[in-house]
């Protein structure tokens, strides 16, 4: 375990804990007492910065109400285990600890781990962004377990799970359980979580599992295979049921993201099924017959920009634009830097998206790993443009990855997936990039003002 100020780590456990608890029975009257508190806790100035955000729009903001009530139905060992884990041990204390570890290797310590348990999956889903990994590849439980180990030893306690569908693996619950001071999140499709697995999950109080799916049904059986929407909602009433908190994972492509986001049906409906968070990617050509055709327009992520930002200021559903929040996370958050994946045959790759490795967990310890010739290249160049709506190295800033591929030999992670650095289909990706250039720029500056 990482070498946190334990006296500070049970102090903030604690109020945390209580903190949650006075929210539940008075939130008007407690919770800024409780930001107030977080406050002396906080050891970073950029924790502070956050904790006057959270302050001055709980003020104005009827939203973050609607989330304190939340609260009432999510399970008490949610509460007790997962917001702990990841306030107290994956943030206000991880992220500290983290800085300290990477200053002392000279390299980054990231926040959280992607990592595939295996790479097997009981869907076939078109466009799969991990569709041409080999199939039936394990990460294994020894080395798993061993990874957050290891990860916990640099102050990393957020682990997320991805696949590959993740709950294929038989034991995923064991290795949750054998780590209750960890926050898991795992994405998956949501049609294998039975009645006994929820069960599980709600024992142990610190997996939360963010839902794939593509909008409403015709959406969804479309991409994901005919009775998988169903199956969806069914998972969704199954975990609301038992007050195991939940979201969704949507990617958003040329053909839906007007379908799903035009109007606010899909989005009170998620809210409805229970869905607390979400994530949306923006299609990008890599994995299962990769289609340039899918990308978003630039005019249709002008549209995203302006149009996630207002249904989170007004919906109980936190939606994360992976790629236009480039404002707010600093650019590019992979290699290392806030997060990497780590693949299911070992190889360790920037992100989910980018599929070059020049190391392998198996043959190294996580420390090791990190500091790798690729996620080098990355550090030294990131933030990879100035214009925080152009984040991404695959699509928004494709020479750079050419030339990290380069200069630190990393090698294709499977069948493929050189096709990104390949000079033809990058002049295409350049050429979405300098439009969209022109058209997000208003929109970053728009937001560094306001920022």
């Amino acid at each position: 375990m990482a070498s946190f100020n334990f006296a500070k780590k049970f102090a903030a456990e604690k109020i945390v804990e209580k903190g949650l608890q006075y929210i539940k029975k008075n939130p008007d009257k407690n919770f800024l007492k409780v930001l107030n508190l977080a406050d002396k806790l906080a050891g970073r100035e950029q924790n502070h910065r956050q904790i006057e955000v959270v302050r001055q729009n709980y003020k104005k903001s009827p939203v973050i109400k609607e989330y304190i009530k939340i609260l009432d139905d999510i399970a008490p060992s949610y509460i007790e285990n997962f917001f702990v884990n990841f306030f107290v041990n994956a943030t206000l204390l991880g992220m500290p600890y983290q800085k300290k570890m990477g200053e002392k290797f000279g390299y980054d310590v990231p926040w959280a781990i992607l990592m595939d348990p295996t790479s097997a999956c009981n869907l076939n889903c078109t466009g799969c962004w991990a569709g041409e990994y080999k199939k039936g590849d394990n990460l294994g439980f020894e080395t798993m377990d061993r990874i957050i180990n290891e990860a916990k030893d640099l102050g990393i306690y957020f682990i997320i799970f991805s696949g590959g569908e993740p709950t294929v693996y038989p034991r995923l619950m064991e290795l949750v359980e054998k780590h209750p001071d960890v926050a898991f999140m795992m994405y998956t499709n949501g049609t294998l979580i039975d009645d006994e697995m929820a069960d599980r999950m709600l024992a142990s109080g610190n997996l939360t599992p963010a839902i794939s799916l593509e909008g409403f049904k015709e959406q969804t059986d479309q991409r994901r295979g005919k009775g998988v929407y169903d199956k969806i909602m069914n998972t969704m009433d199954r975990l609301k049921e038992r007050g195991i908190p939940f979201g969704i994972s949507l990617t958003a492509s040329r053909d839906n993201v007007y379908d799903i986001f035009k109007t606010d049906d899909f989005y009170n409906k998620m809210i409805e099924k229970g869905a607390i968070y979400g994530w949306c990617f923006h299609y990008i050509p890599i994995g299962r017959e990769p289609d340039l055709e899918m990308m978003l327009t630039p005019e249709q992520r002008k549209y995203l920009a302006y149009r996630i930002p207002e249904l989170r200021a007004n919906n109980p559903l936190f939606l994360i634009d992976f790629w236009n929040d480039g404002t707010y996370s600093g650019g590019c958050i992979a290699g290392g830097r806030r997060y990497f994946h780590i693949n299911a045959e070992g190889d360790v790759e920037p992100c989910a998206f980018v599929h070059f490795s020049s190391d392998n967990i198996k043959e190294k310890s996580l420390k090791e790993a990190l500091g790798n010739d690729l996620f080098r290249e990355y550090q030294k160049r990131q933030p990879f443009n100035e214009n925080s709506l152009r984040p991404c190295p695959i699509i928004d800033n494709n020479p750079a990855l050419r030339e990290m591929v380069k200069e630190s030999n990393a090698k294709p992670t499977h069948k493929g997936a050189k096709n990104v650095v390949d000079e033809k289909v990058g002049q295409k990706l350049e050429d979405l990039a300098e439009r969209w250039e022109e058209i997000s720029r208003p929109i970053h500056d728009e937001r560094v003002n306001k920022k």
